[in-house]
């Protein structure tokens, strides 16, 4: 219809006197170039649409006059934000119940009010409006396990402020979910692969298994694959759920497993399986083609302190650690090296094959916010009606609003500029 409406238009056009096209035309281009260059001196609506203002928007001034490109995004530090989020708990309807820390209780509100400074450059914040007139008619996916769900609402709850995204698709456990902003024909989905492989799991509600995983490291999970091509956008994360005990198949052959002393089996380790899938996963993005923009995000420190989560562990501070305060469980040091190793490995592939990937290193800032966790305000009211607060605490998850709304100023500056 959009083409039709097209040639009919310019048919009619045709027609007309051929001296008032031509300096209409004049005249548009005459004002599209005093535009451009004069465009700095003023001062554009945040809400005015137009792709131009990315060209400002893009010209970051680096504080030592190195190139923006130069600038690592990701060493920095937190600083106070006195302005603070900018949605509440109870302006969004995308926040779970686990991840209402406010709603749930928690008396402290201070964690709120810190922002992510990189050290060699500005970054600006998350601006939803212009993040949707740039992501006009574009597909998004975030592929991943229950920390990206975490991210994708802390997006939607952002991008409301603006619009409020329309449900059009989820799964039968609403684990794999599609939202449609109407008035920018965008998409975004959350696509549940916690380990972007095939894997039969056998859980209840509550994460408890009656059997191990089955893991084929050999097979990418159609879950994502199958959309794949239609992705202008495509953010991917893995690696908590390798900890699990699983049974690993490679050409439908048991190969081995993880954390099974019961069976038969030889003992893999979690490194092995991941290191073999991200592998696979990297060769297929890099022998794909794909002309959108592909991010890998890297692995989210947990900060169980006293305990792990089985044992007592908690996660009760309120402010940003100090550099150097907090380190890496050894299983998220694995993780995390196994990433940059597999990531390093095809990076210079990527640039030759053309395909846009990046690394989204968010582990470093991450570690540094240990105050942002449900902790025990994953449940309701923990303290109340005599209640003494000794369930389980959820120190991995972010609180909504909370630290992990920083990740979108960085997410916006990384398909915005770079």
């Amino acid at each position: 219809m959009v083409a039709d409406w097209k040639s009919s238009w310019w048919r009619s056009l045709s027609k007309q006197n051929h001296l008032i096209v031509k300096l209409g035309i004049s005249v548009l281009l005459a004002g599209l170039a005093f535009r451009l260059l004069f465009s700095r001196s003023i001062d554009i609506p945040d809400g005015a649409e137009t792709e131009i203002i990315f060209l400002e928007d893009c010209e970051v001034a680096p504080t030592d006059e190195q190139n923006v490109e130069q600038c690592d995004l990701f060493v920095g530090d937190w600083v106070p934000n006195p302005i603070g989020p900018m949605y509440t708990n109870d302006s969004c309807k995308f926040i779970e119940n686990h991840q209402n820390c406010m709603l749930n209780g928690r008396p402290d509100t201070g964690y709120l009010y810190w922002k992510w400074r990189p050290r060699d450059c500005e970054l600006r914040q998350f601006n939803p409006k212009k993040f949707l007139v740039l992501m006009r008619d574009k597909n998004w996916a975030l592929v991943g396990d229950s920390i990206t769900r975490n991210h994708v609402q802390s997006i939607l709850c952002m991008l409301s402020r603006v619009e409020v995204a329309i449900e059009i698709y989820h799964d039968g456990d609403y684990k794999s979910r599609r939202w449609f902003f109407p008035s920018y024909n965008f998409t975004i989905s959350v696509i549940w692969s916690p380990f972007l492989a095939e894997a039969a799991t056998f859980e209840d509600i509550n994460g408890v298994s009656s059997s191990e995983i089955e893991l084929h490291l050999d097979r990418l999970d159609k879950n994502w694959t199958r959309y794949y091509d239609e992705l202008d956008y495509i953010v991917f994360s893995s690696g908590e759920w390798f900890v699990k005990t699983a049974v690993y198949f490679k050409n439908d052959m048991i190969i081995g497993c993880h954390l099974c002393p019961k069976r038969n089996l030889t003992e893999l380790g979690f490194a092995f399986a991941y290191r073999e899938i991200l592998r696979s996963f990297f060769n297929y993005i890099i022998s794909s083609k794909h002309k959108g923009t592909i991010l890998f995000r890297t692995t989210t420190p947990a900060h169980f302190e006293h305990g792990e989560w089985f044992s007592g562990g908690t996660c009760n501070r309120t402010e940003p650690a100090h550099e150097g305060e907090f380190k890496l469980s050894e299983i998220h040091r694995i993780l995390r090296e196994v990433e940059l190793q597999e990531f390093e490995r095809v990076s210079g592939n990527a640039t030759e094959a053309g395909v846009k990937l990046k690394l989204f290193d968010i582990t470093p800032l991450t570690l540094l916010r240990p105050d942002g966790h449900p902790g025990p305000y994953r449940f309701y009211q923990p303290f109340a009606d005599g209640k003494n607060g000794t369930g389980i605490n959820d120190c991995l998850h972010w609180c909504l609003p909370g630290p992990i709304d920083s990740w979108n100023d960085l997410l916006m500056e990384m398909v915005r500029c770079r």
